[in-house]
């Protein structure tokens, strides 16, 4: 479990494919510190450590997340936010993140608000794609509030810290980004829907 406080930014070094996965060495100043099967949240994407080089780690995505996120899109050089899951022990500076991704949303526009920036994002439509106003959403693995939501978009203001501490610093127009929607939001919104009955 994460908390969508992003703890470091890691680069994209080498990727491998190997049938239809793909092993992506990534550099990073807290790469020293993991170990083998440590969970790592990688753009909101929950993957385990695999092998651990001198600067840097391997952890392998397979076809399902790579079409499900935007860990398919990485190339070489590549920013990604990282953060490691959460000890017993610690605060929930953010929100409950699984590291699971719904979906992901395109960038359809940036705002410099002069000391703030406010990203509006597109998304598809769905009974499980959720946000509510002044509501949790997980962007990239960043844990954020949205506002101004529809059921296929909502906006989000980025403060500078953030700004220049993650990837939404290099973010474009027409870039896709990892959603993960609140998971108290959508267990009610199962509930409501009349669907808790599991087979």
């Amino acid at each position: 479990m994460f908390t969508g406080i992003v703890e470091a930014m890691g680069v994209v070094r080498r990727m491998e494919a190997e049938g239809t996965n793909r092993h992506f060495l990534v550099e990073s100043p807290i790469s020293h510190e993991l170990r083998v099967d440590q969970s790592l949240s990688h753009n909101g994407v929950c993957l385990t450590v695999t092998r651990l080089e001198p600067g840097g780690h391997w952890v392998t995505a397979v076809q399902e997340t790579l079409v499900k996120s935007n860990l398919g899109d990485l190339k070489s050089g590549d920013p990604v936010n990282l953060e490691r899951s959460m000890p017993a022990s610690g605060r929930f500076d953010g929100h409950i993140v699984q590291g699971h991704v719904d979906t992901t949303a395109v960038i359809k526009a940036i705002h410099d608000e002069k000391g703030s920036w406010r990203f509006d994002f597109e998304h598809p439509a769905g009974g499980a794609f959720l946000t509510v106003e002044k509501g949790s959403v997980c962007v990239n693995g960043i844990s954020l509030t949205c506002f101004n939501c529809t059921p296929n978009s909502f906006s989000v203001a980025i403060i500078p810290f953030t700004y220049t501490h993650t990837n939404l610093g290099t973010a474009r127009l027409g870039g896709r980004v990892n959603l993960e929607f609140d998971i108290l939001g959508k267990y009610i919104q199962r509930l409501l829907s009349g669907q808790s009955k599991v087979a």
